[in-house]
């Protein structure tokens, strides 16, 4: 009977390690470029969910702080109309206006809307009215203001939209005559 052939390797000299066949030296090179490769990919992926989670939770803090905003807003209108003291508005202006900045530098820019043209992508509108003054789908009055966080809409603007001149009412017809 023959014995299994197997590749001999030569001894290697004393104090040398032995050389690897050329075609497991390939594989393993192989091997390890892809190693690489997919732990490369896996670093962008992980970094990439990393920035989303980021997104949302910032998203979601600002969606949280926008009626706050809101209510500033409302807060200083009403105070302007009922002539409040100026020192307790400029005071409220002040914090409002450092909100604001505060939410500008994390990407947050107000969706200007009054006289523009309805956009269903940033707009909703909330009423259409009939208007001499303005042409159809020109906005009129913004009811709540949109914001933008990047170049994504994070709260559309609620306005109310011109549906064109009031159509003049059909004339009056006589009554028809039976015969």
């Amino acid at each position: 009977m023959t014995k299994d052939k197997q590749p001999k390797h030569e001894p290697a000299p004393k104090g040398a390690e032995p050389k690897p066949p050329a075609e497991d030296v390939a594989a393993l090179k192989d091997r390890l470029l892809r190693l690489q490769a997919d732990f490369e990919n896996f670093r962008k992926r992980t970094a990439r969910e990393q920035a989303d989670v980021c997104q949302r939770a910032n998203e979601d803090l600002i969606l949280r702080l926008l009626p706050v905003v809101d209510h500033f807003e409302l807060g200083l209108r009403n105070a302007q109309i009922h002539h409040a003291e100026s020192a307790v508005t400029e005071g409220f202006q002040l914090v409002y206006d450092q909100m604001l900045g505060v939410l500008r530098d994390a990407g947050l820019t107000p969706i200007e809307s009054e006289g523009q043209v309805f956009d269903p992508q940033v707009h909703e509108a909330v009423s259409h009215v009939p208007s001499a003054e303005h042409p159809a789908d020109a906005i009129i009055t913004q009811t709540r203001r949109g914001y933008l966080l990047g170049n994504r809409v994070l709260r559309a603007a609620q306005v109310v939209v011109s549906s064109g001149p009031p159509s003049a009412p059909p004339p009056e017809q006589p009554p028809a005559e039976n015969d």
